[in-house]
Formats: structure tokens, sequence, C-alpha cells
């Protein structure tokens, strides 16, 4: 997306052009087809994002546009489901356990973190986590696997697992280096 130095009226049109015509059809879907509703949603949602605090988006600017996006939608659908009922397909939509692209979005940059930050994990608890979490192996395959015990295999994942826990819960360097 845009570079961190970026003016905002610069860093707001590369986000529209990028981010529009997913988040009308987005909109659309959520609003029973209606594509003009649709682009009053996606307008809304950019009008919000030029009062939006930057420092507090860039980094999760996609998920932050269809949250904002859906919940506008939603809020117009329930609206107007005081005036009429939504069939069921509709109400299945908007209630879907299936999780939205904002929810898709957030996930994919929270995978692409957590893959970022195992590389700075010391070589062996990179080696005992992956063999967990992507290898889907038990602590006794690991052990084998790594020839160690089952008391380390436990503490080296344990060791990773805090380690990236507190590391998730910091702010990213880049929405550090946008507060400078």
């Amino acid at each position: 997306m845009g570079e961190p130095g970026q003016p905002h009226s610069a860093w707001i049109r590369s986000a529209l052009d990028q981010h529009e015509a997913p988040l009308v059809r987005y909109a659309a879907r959520l609003l029973r087809g209606d594509v003009d509703r649709a682009r009053d949603v996606v307008q809304d949602t950019f009008l919000r994002l030029c009062q939006a605090d930057r420092s507090k988006v860039e980094g999760h600017l996609e998920a932050w546009l269809f949250t904002v996006c859906r919940n506008r939608a939603i809020d117009i659908a329930r609206k107007e489901g005081r005036m009429g009922a939504l069939s069921p397909a509709e109400s299945q939509t908007l209630d879907s356990g299936q999780d939205s692209p904002s929810e898709l979005a957030a996930r994919r940059l929270a995978h692409q973190r957590v893959l970022q930050l195992l590389e700075g994990l010391p070589p062996d608890q990179q080696r005992a986590f992956r063999l967990k979490f992507r290898e889907h192996k038990s602590y006794r395959e690991i052990s084998a696997e790594m020839g160690t015990s089952l008391g380390r295999v436990s503490k080296l994942i344990t060791t990773a697992m805090t380690t990236l826990r507190a590391q998730m819960a910091a702010p990213t360097v880049q929405a550090q280096e946008v507060r400078s």
C-alpha cells in the first residue's frame, strides 16, 4: 500500500484505488445486490478513513476498511429490516459463521507477522514450533526427530509461544515509525 511518509491525500487516493471495487462488491452482497446503496456505504467508509488517525489504521488498512464497510452495511440492512424482513438466505449472508473479508485480511496479516517474528527466534525454538504447528507432530515425534527430551520440547514450544504472543501484542515497527 502507500509509503509511510506519503502525504495523507495520496495515501487516501491509493487506498481508494486499491480497495474501492472490492468494497462495493462486498457491500452489494450485504445489501441484497443494491449497488447504489453499496456505493453510498463505501463512500461513507472512505469518509471515515479520511477522519481516522492514520497511525492507528495503516498497519491493517484492508481489515479496517472491510470492518467499517460491513458495519455500515449491516446498520443500513437492519434499519431497512424494520420496514421489511430479510429472506432466510439474506439473513444467513449477514449472520453466517463464515469469516468476512476483513476477518480474513486480519488473519492473513497476523499469519504473516507470526512468520516474520518466528525468524527472530533461536533455531531450536523455530524448529520445534514448525514441527508442532506446521507439520502437526506430537511432542513425542518432535522429541524423537530433534533427539531431545519431551520436557525440552515442551520448554522450546512454550518459550516460542510466549515470545511470539508478547511480540504480537507489541506495536509494529512500522506503526512506531509513523508515530515518530
